[in-house]
């Protein structure tokens, strides 16, 4: 306002004190800016103090859009999109449990391997003496073998006596029979790993020197083997 007229820089001032007086309009948001003695600019909401320039500025408050309606159709979309999915594919695995292996002993002491609890379970003759006449002598009772399997057959033979006779006059004949059961447990999963990697071994070594016909059956058992060892050890 420098080099004005006195008079048209009082009618200046008188308007700009009127509209800084005057409310902003509904709705805005007035600013003042003042610029000091120096040249410094200020924005602030309240009028200039005296010797500042002021200027205002009636600016719109922001204002938030109006609600939208809600839609149907993003509803309807997922409804359509949910009937159409394919269903949603369920797998039951089954596990099937390592085959156990036992380790059987006979009455002799001798060890073998059984894919059952029961082992070997083998009937045997029972022996007694038959007598011509006279008085008979001492029945022996009972003598159970083995049987048939690792440990032999060694019950079918009669008591051996000295000169194969008891005291007194008679004979040894057999008298009915009896079954024999040999004491069983199971072995653990790594013990039975362990013999089954074995087994296949010792038929890989006779497979060389055995006969044609033998061969068959050990190719036999060794595939038997070789697929116990894939599912129960994790491969040969």
């Amino acid at each position: 306002m420098r080099g004005w007229p006195p008079l048209l820089i009082l009618v200046a001032l008188s308007a700009m004190t009127a509209i800084a007086a005057e409310p902003p309009p509904s709705g805005n948001v007035r600013i003042y800016r003042c610029v000091g003695s120096q040249g410094t600019v200020s924005l602030q909401d309240a009028p200039c103090g005296q010797g500042r320039q002021q200027q205002v500025l009636d600016m719109q408050r922001p204002q938030d859009p109006p609600p939208r309606a809600a839609s149907t159709e993003p509803v309807a979309a997922d409804i359509a999109s949910a009937s159409t999915t394919a269903p949603r594919e369920v797998r039951i695995v089954h596990v099937t449990p390592p085959q156990p292996m036992y380790e059987c002993i006979t009455a002799e002491g001798e060890r073998y391997t059984s894919d059952t609890p029961d082992g070997n379970p083998r009937w045997v003759p029972t022996w007694t003496y038959g007598f011509a006449g006279g008085r008979p002598g001492p029945r022996p009772g009972p003598r159970p073998g083995p049987g048939p399997g690792p440990g032999g057959d060694h019950g079918s033979r009669p008591p051996s006596f000295p000169g194969n006779r008891p005291p007194g006059s008679g004979v040894i004949v057999p008298f009915g029979s009896m079954q024999i059961r040999d004491e069983c447990h199971a072995l653990p999963q790594q013990e039975v790993c362990a013999r089954l990697k074995d087994r296949r071994w010792e038929l890989i070594r006779r497979y060389n020197s055995a006969l044609q016909s033998e061969r068959e059956q050990l190719s036999r058992e060794q595939r038997g083997i070789d697929a116990r060892l894939d599912q129960d050890c994790g491969g040969a």
